[in-house]
Order: C-alpha cells, then structure tokens, then sequence
C-alpha cells in the first residue's frame, strides 16, 4: 500500500513509462512524461522554499493541471484547483479565504493570476518546464510528507453560495483509492472519461485510479456536453470502459434518447453520484447497458467524496428511491436523531454522520463552520473522536440500506406535517413526460413551489401526482422551465431558483 499520493505516480512511471496516462483535446501524456513535468514543478516550488502552503492551480482543464497538482505534492505542499472559467467574484472569495503562496499558471492566463495572486509567488508552467528538476531537492521533500499532510482543499459552495474549503489529507485519498480499488475493480486496463471539474471532488476517482493503477483517463472536450449524440460517439470512439460522472449528465442523454447512438459497447461500470439519479433515467441506462455495472456512490467532499456505496443489483421502480447503500471500508456511516440517539430501526428519518480517517481537517482558514460541522461523536462521552454532521437526511429500508431522502434543510414543516422535499421530486420525476424537477419551499406564502421540465401541463401533473402524493404533500405552485439552471459542479442551482422565486412573489 502505497505510503503517500506521489507513491502512485512513481511505481507506474516505472512499470508504464510510455503508457497514455492523461488524454486532453490537445495532448497525450504518458506517466514517465507525467512524472518528469511533475517534479520539474516540484523544484520551481521548492526554490521558493516553500513547504505544507497553499498553492493554487489556475489552468484550463487539461493534463498539465494533473502535472501541477502532482508537482505541489512533490514538493511537500498541498493544491486548490481554480477553473479559469469561475466567476471573478468567487474566485477573489477562494484567495481571500486560502492566501496562497504560490499560483501555478501559463502564459495565456498569467496577468488575469496576477490580478488575483495578492502575496502569491506566480509560477509559469512553461517555464518551469525549461528548467530540468533537482531530483535529489524532490526527493528530499517527498520524504518529509507524511500520510496526515495535507494533500488539496477543495472548495465547495454550501448552502449559502460561501466557498467553503474542505482539508483533505494525503490518507483520506490513499484510504479512498485503495477501498475504490478493492470493491469496484479498477485496474491498468480501465479507461475513464473524465467529465467533472478538477475542483470538483467526484474527479479524483479518475486522478488517483489512473495514478494508483496505470489506467488511462480521457479529458472530455467540454464542447461535447451540449452534443449528445457526439459525445456518444466519443465514448465509443476511445472504447471507454469507466464512467464517473455526474446523474445531470446520464439524465440530459437520457432525456435527448442517444443512449445507443451509438450503443457504447466497451462500457462496463457506470457509476453516479453527488446528486439523486432519477430512478426512471437509470431504467433506461439498465435497458440499454444491462451487462454493465452500476453503482451509486454518496458522500460530500468533507469525507473524501464517498462514504457509503450501493451495486444496483434489483429491479426498482420508476418512483422508488434508491439506496445509498452500506459504509464503505474503513468509513462508519450512521443516523443520529434530534436527540442525537442512534437510529437503527427502518423508516425513521435521521441525519447521516460520519467517522473514519477520510473525514477532512474542517474547513480552511473558517474555524466558525467547521465548529458547526465537525463535531465531537455524542455517542462517545470517553475520549475525543470527530464526526461530520452531512446535513443529508436518509432513512434504513426493509432490506437494512440506507436511503438518501433530502437535505436536512429540504424538510419542511407544512400543514403541521415534517415533508421531505425530496420525496415530491421522486414522485414528480416518475411522471412520465418529466425530463427534470426540483421543489422549493416559498416560506412566506406557504406553498409548495414546483419547478419542472418536460411535455406536461400543470393540470395533468397535477392530477398524476395525487396518485403518488397524500394530499398535504401535492404541490401549490408549478412552473414549467424550458431548462433547468444548474450550477458549476453540474448540479441543479437551488439559489437561482429561491431567487426566481422570490421574484415572483
């Protein structure tokens, strides 16, 4: 087992020299390629003596920015990708938040990084490439990284739309990739289609399989996600046998019927997560790849990405909910009441919290929140053990799974009835002519609000849903969309909606 991250890297540069590690629109990057621009990297870095800092990647997604995030590891330092693409405002939030010491950028984008570097060193890409690297100086500081280190903080957006930057340590993914690799099978032949940002925490499947394993991750053009038929065409082209991706993603081919435009017949493991898959799409996906694989994974970046996990094995309706599942090694996942009593009965609804060694150090630089969120286990009163509170409510079935149903505040109060919003949004998304919905709590009318996409009128929603739906839990308010918003990390955007909401109010 591998000690640190950059162990990964070192053994399949040696046993794959000139294998593709990383495929982008530009340019192919073997692991000995890889490795050599990593450590070239690693020196800039270390010249500047730096160590255990904030470095922030600010590149367009490609395969240099693996080569940078491998780099500031190297050189005992810990990274934070930033999308060129983000807005300009979270981008100042992101570095008034962390103040990194160095931005690792290239020429095409250096004055937009020095506009925004404050006291941060700018590090050329291309230049640090001119130089060859001291490897005896990268030696030297790998060796001083231990496992606890931090490895990246990565920021996400909460509730409020306030970056938060969770603390990964280089364990929480080495106690990941290992468990990844165990339980779903990875291994030097799997071929992967990246398709999430690099700031987003579903992407570090690809990164450290393909970096464990020798495997081969293809950077997905972002031009195909608004051609379905084409980005069909390009899994099968490149004979991608691993999906990673995102349930908006699965649902939007579904929704457009390309699933087998072309049939993608080298696809073997389909696995989804960070959002619920509407159960009627994954029908459809089951129809279409019944020799494949499909696993829905659950968890925030607070955890390490992943916590629990669950093989679709059975056949669901298209109104049911699926499972989030069971802990995944070596992570202990379970429900606290209001009481912060232990659930283990089904159907009672509780919060999700976790424990275990790929929890993440808080939040950076906001001691404030991470109060809030990582707290002492109430089931232990005997010695100091941190939990995360997910703020995800779900529930145990008959079969002992554990079932997501909402976020801890998507449950209303409504009528003198507890709703989970969650549950509408089941219902209305196995209506048949639904391609997409969401439902909002207007608080100060006191109504259920409806958005949708998809054929239907209100009036036949409407009247489908009292099939499904007691009557205290049938939305008041139905807005037809022509598309449903969706923010950077591809998931449906809650706060534009409140915001139209309040509009219309």
């Amino acid at each position: 087992m591998a000690r640190i991250v950059t162990d990964y890297l070192d053994e399949t540069a040696r046993l794959y020299p000139d294998k593709a590690a990383f495929i982008d629109e530009k340019r192919t990057m073997t692991f000995s390629v890889l490795k050599e621009e990593s450590q070239r990297i690693a020196g800039r870095i270390i010249e500047l003596g730096l160590r255990k800092k904030p470095v922030v990647v600010y590149l367009n997604k490609s395969v240099e920015c693996i080569a940078a995030f491998m780099g500031t590891a190297y050189s005992g330092n810990f990274y934070s990708p930033i999308d060129t693409k983000m807005p300009a405002e979270r981008i100042h939030k992101i570095i008034d938040r962390l103040k990194p010491s160095a931005i690792i950028t290239d020429e095409s984008h250096m004055a937009e990084a020095e506009e925004f570097s404050q006291d941060a060193k700018v590090i050329l890409y291309e230049e640090a490439q001119r130089v060859p690297a001291d490897v005896g100086a990268v030696e030297a500081a790998k060796m001083s990284v231990i496992d606890s280190d931090v490895l990246y903080v990565l920021f996400t957006s909460g509730s409020t739309g306030t970056p938060k930057g969770a603390i990964i340590s280089q364990r929480g993914i080495i106690d990941l990739a290992e468990w990844a690799a165990n339980e779903l099978g990875f291994n030097h032949e799997t071929v992967f289609a990246n398709q999430t940002p690099f700031y987003f925490s579903f992407s570090v499947y690809e990164i450290y399989q393909t970096l464990k394993h020798g495997a081969l991750t293809y950077i997905i053009p972002e031009k195909l996600f608004v051609q379905p038929a084409k980005l069909m065409r390009y899994l099968d082209d490149n004979e991608i046998n691993t999906l990673v991706w995102v349930p908006s993603l699965l649902q939007m081919l579904s929704q457009f019927g390309v699933l087998n435009r072309p049939h993608v017949n080298s696809l073997r493991n389909i696995l989804f997560g960070a959002e619920v898959f509407q159960t009627k799409h994954l029908n459809r996906w089951r129809n279409e790849y019944s020799g494949a694989r499909f696993v829905n994974l659950f968890g925030p970046t607070e955890v390490t990405d992943t916590c629990t996990y669950y093989e679709i094995k059975r056949p669901f309706a298209d109104d049911e909910m699926l499972p989030v599942g069971y802990s995944c090694e070596n992570k202990d996942c379970f429900l606290l009441g209001d009481d912060d009593k232990l659930i283990t009965q089904p159907d009672i609804l509780g919060e999700i919290c976790v424990r275990g060694s790929g929890l993440s150090y808080g939040y950076y630089n906001d001691p404030e929140n991470t109060t809030k969120a990582f707290v002492q286990n109430p089931l232990n009163t005997s010695y100091p053990e941190t939990i995360y509170r997910t703020g995800d409510l779900a529930r145990y079935n008959e079969h002992g799974e554990l079932v997501y149903v909402c976020r801890k505040d998507f449950q209303i109060k409504h009528l003198g009835r507890r709703i989970e919003l969650g549950e509408i949004e089941a219902a209305v998304s196995s209506v048949e002519g639904i391609e997409d919905c969401c439902c909002l709590y207007d608080s100060d009318r006191l109504i259920i609000t409806l958005y949708y996409v998809g054929k239907n009128d209100s009036g036949n929603l409407s009247e489908a849903l009292k099939k499904l739906l007691p009557d205290y839990m049938i939305p008041g308010k139905y807005i037809k969309l022509p598309e449903m918003p969706h923010n950077l990390n591809g998931k449906i955007d809650r706060q534009k909606l409140k915001a139209m909401m309040k509009g219309e109010n």
